[in-house]
């Protein structure tokens, strides 16, 4: 039994999700996901903003196989803060099968770096979305952007859509690639020609070394899963017809942070081909993008 109480209103990852109709392709890559705990093993951060339910390595590759997946990306859940043990256990246990975005701190040693990166680390992720942070983190990602250039890391960046224009000039001066985490949130009830998105896709368009997930639908729809979040559909696929190169894919599971409702992972696949229409597509989408990222060496 875990030692953390759950808070009371954590939703659960769904426990039956659906047989996907679409069939991802052979080797395709879940790059989005998280583990949590089991926190009898690996202990929540006393800084935690949530407590969430376990949510194990176990539990997740059998998730990846259901769904017909062949590899996973691991974020760092911000339930463990900076104490990447849960994430790296995952990573030793994968059998290559995986790879790590950890949270590491401007105090962190090369040495602790290299460690990291022989697990199979390969990016630290920020998150900049002011209601989930005490403070923005400039300084501190300046220091370990120097820190893990030289290991051809990159940076993951989380955002809200109305908060890049103040944000702008500090991302664009990064000198890693950066990957921008579920397309910056954009507000999906705003026209797709407006200005708001607009500023996202010239942050894309002028700065080659920036990417973007077009994942988590449930986080961003505003007609939800009775609406199969086909509001999100313009908006993720404009990112993947545009930037075909610098585009990537995931479950998020097991979902932190919902409160309106617990998406069927199932489902979620089946909106790859509604954002990715071609094989084309969905094979850059898939595998040959996140495998050039995590897989390169």
């Amino acid at each position: 039994m875990s030692q953390f109480v759950v808070d009371a209103d954590w939703l659960h990852w769904h426990q039956s999700p659906s047989v996907p109709d679409f069939k991802v392709p052979e080797g395709a890559v879940d790059a989005h996901c998280h583990v949590f705990g089991p926190g009898d093993q690996f202990p929540f951060a006393p800084q935690r903003k949530y407590t969430p339910c376990d949510a194990s390595k176990d539990q997740l590759w059998a998730l990846r196989d259901y769904l017909g997946f062949s590899r996973n990306v691991i974020v760092q859940a911000t339930c463990h803060g900076a104490d990447n043990r849960a994430l790296v256990d995952a990573l030793n246990h994968s059998n290559g099968l995986a790879r790590g975005v950890a949270t590491v701190t401007e105090s962190i040693t090369d040495e602790a770096l290299q460690s990291l990166h022989e697990a199979g680390v390969r990016g630290v992720r920020f998150n900049f979305v002011k209601r989930l942070v005490d403070a923005l983190p400039f300084d501190a990602l300046k220091v370990i952007a120097d820190k893990i250039k030289p290991l051809g890391w990159h940076i993951v960046i989380y955002f809200e859509a109305q908060e890049l224009p103040e944000l702008y000039d500090f991302f664009t001066a990064l000198p890693t690639t950066v990957v921008v985490d579920h397309m910056g949130r954009p507000d999906v009830s705003k026209p797709l020609d407006g200005p708001e998105f607009a500023l996202f896709l010239k942050l894309l368009a002028e700065n080659e070394n920036f990417w973007s997930k077009v994942s988590c639908p449930e986080r961003i729809s505003k007609v939800g899963p009775t609406g199969s979040y086909e509001d999100v559909v313009p908006f993720a696929r404009t990112v993947v017809e545009r930037f075909p190169d610098r585009v990537l894919w995931g479950t998020d599971w097991p979902h932190p942070n919902m409160k309106s409702h617990m998406p069927d992972d199932g489902h979620l696949v089946d909106m790859i081909p509604k954002i990715a229409p071609t094989e084309a597509l969905q094979k850059k989408l898939l595998i040959d993008n996140p495998m050039r990222l995590y897989w390169a060496d």
